[in-house]
């Protein structure tokens, strides 16, 4: 509930102040000088502090201090003389006043943790909000290299090929011994089409596949077993229905960054990708036999495990990573129904 404007200025936090110590005052009267209420003369003070200044709060304190003694002696408190009254004031002043100065380095030791936090928290968004441009940066450029080597080198080779191919045949028609030659350019230049046509897959995996994501991680598949001369295979489980580009994109990344450093530096011989729909989240999974995650693999400087976390999180996924106990690791990437709705509204806007 906000207070009206006239409660929020120094002077109605004076006023309000005064009564407070009035009514402490009143209190310490009734109950008498034998009875104690040293704490409650600390509401009035600090209540000023808050409301008004730490200048005011001293005043307070000071004149918390002489209605304590004035209540005391007017409930019947006696001195024999005159020092004992008088050093009983000071002292409960000095009380009031270092309660003032202790409660006035907390307050401020608070707006100073919350001004180094929120510049804190100010300096993690932007950090978050460079590594996505950089990130989506990257993924466009890998994106119009892929077209390109698919649209314009791929097509110039295609035509290359025909043209050898024409060649070739009328060499061979004139029983030249060039024809075998000619032959051997046109089986390298599609060998180089292939090539390139895996290299712009790799690239921009996504839109260059019929069905999206499953075609992609299963060319990814492909891909690996002629690259690395090893066994990776596919799994696909159930109808997964992905509504976010961005979301198909990290994903495959995901795989192809799991899949890669398992046989890197696990060196393993057989992987297995999987995509499964459970319920209403979308499972990735990169199975390895190799000879699993090191104890100190979290903690290195290596960046793998780092930006699989990172695409992961881009996405509203989970992402984790463990060794198995029959040998080699398994990675493990969640996404839910709802991450994915979200990035089929992005993609939208």
């Amino acid at each position: 509930m906000k207070l009206p404007l006239w409660l929020q200025t120094k002077t109605a936090g004076v006023l309000l102040g005064l009564f407070l110590l009035a009514l402490v005052g009143w209190i310490d009267y009734v109950t008498g000088y034998k009875i104690t209420v040293l704490v409650f003369y600390l509401v009035p003070i600090l209540f000023v502090l808050r409301r008004v200044g730490q200048s005011f709060a001293f005043g307070m304190a000071m004149l918390s201090a002489v209605v304590w003694l004035v209540a005391d002696i007017a409930a019947g408190d006696q001195y024999s003389d005159y020092l004992t009254p008088v050093w009983n004031l000071v002292v409960r002043m000095s009380i009031f006043i270092q309660v003032v100065i202790m409660a006035s380095a907390r307050d401020e030791l608070q707006v100073l943790v919350r001004q180094r936090t929120e510049k804190l928290q100010q300096e993690i968004q932007k950090r978050v909000r460079l590594e996505k441009e950089v990130l989506a940066a990257s993924e466009r450029e890998q994106r119009r290299i892929g077209h390109d080597l698919h649209d314009s080198l791929g097509q110039q080779l295609t035509a290359t090929a025909l043209a050898g191919k024409v060649l070739a045949k009328k060499l061979a028609n004139k029983s030249a011994e060039e024809a075998a030659v000619a032959e051997r350019l046109v089986a390298m230049v599609e060998e180089s089409i292939e090539l390139t046509r895996r290299l712009a897959r790799s690239l921009h995996p996504i839109e260059l596949q019929a069905n999206g994501l499953a075609d992609a991680l299963q060319n990814l598949a492909a891909n690996i077993s002629k690259a690395f001369n090893v066994g990776c295979r596919f799994e696909p489980a159930g109808t997964v229905t992905m509504t976010g580009r961005d979301a198909e994109i990290q994903l495959y990344r995901i795989a192809q960054e799991a899949a890669s450093n398992a046989i890197r530096h696990g060196r393993a011989r057989n992987v297995v990708i999987a995509l499964a729909a459970v319920g209403e989240k979308t499972m990735l999974t990169v199975t390895d036999d190799g000879t699993g995650l090191a104890a100190d693999a979290r903690t290195k400087s290596g960046m793998g495990l780092r930006i699989m976390g990172y695409r992961a999180d881009m996405i509203g996924a989970t992402f984790d990573i463990q060794n198995l106990p029959t040998g080699g690791a398994r990675a493990v990437c969640v996404l839910n129904s709802s991450q994915k709705l979200a990035e089929k509204e992005a993609d939208e806007n």
